[in-house]
């Protein structure tokens, strides 16, 4: 794919979405943290219906590691393996206050640092709270990427660096939100809903159907 293709594609998909944001619901950048560490292996829906009943309790590193553990996981438990991301939570909370005065660090190598928080989770933080260009793959992403030619790799921090790196800059900011919405309702994995897919004229997928 060329980038006359990748700017046509994200022309189309900024002016169907101007403003694409995360779908996770939060306020501060330390309340996305939390909301991503629980979205792993879990729905933004699942992690919504958690944190408007933990936030409105506890939504400070202080106020979270006050409840303890176990005080966590009575508001998380709906989420699929809450008792490590509990564990995982409390210990964040702790580091942020002892070395990082209770905020949200903005480098990568810190980030990571932080019990339960791996790459795609620093980027969803770096990208979403404080808008890095950076690109957090997923599973939508991978398969979105990779399926209609945008930017191909074997492993998801392939494809993270190809994107980075093929992706026109003045689309780079939003590409994540982009990619992973038009992965969780047009390019679905099992059926995609080409007829209704705004960049199809582009995709390398159709395509392929019609050589």
């Amino acid at each position: 794919m060329n980038r006359e293709k990748r700017t046509a594609i994200f022309s189309a998909l900024r002016h169907a979405n101007p403003e694409p944001t995360t779908e996770l619901e939060y306020d501060t950048p330390f309340e996305l943290l939390i909301a991503v560490i629980l979205s792993a292996q879990a729905t933004d829906v699942g992690v919504n219906k958690a944190t408007r009943k933990l936030y409105p309790v506890a939504n400070t590193p202080e106020a979270i590691h006050a409840l303890g553990v176990e005080g966590l996981k009575r508001y998380i438990k709906t989420i699929g393996l809450y008792n490590s991301k509990a564990e995982n939570i409390i210990k964040t909370c702790a580091i942020l206050i002892e070395q990082h005065e209770s905020q949200v660090p903005r480098t990568r190598e810190a980030l990571e640092a932080l019990p339960g928080v791996g790459r795609k989770t620093a980027n969803v933080v770096l990208n979403t709270a404080f808008g890095e260009p950076t690109m957090a793959v997923d599973t939508h992403i991978f398969r979105v990427s990779n399926r209609t030619g945008i930017a191909k790799g074997k492993t998801p921090l392939a494809v993270e660096k190809s994107l980075v790196r093929l992706i026109p800059d003045e689309f780079l900011k939003d590409a994540h939100h982009w990619l992973i919405l038009h992965g969780r309702y047009t390019c679905k994995a099992r059926k995609p809903a080409c007829g209704d897919c705004i960049i199809e004229p582009w995709c390398e997928y159709r395509a392929k159907e019609f050589t």
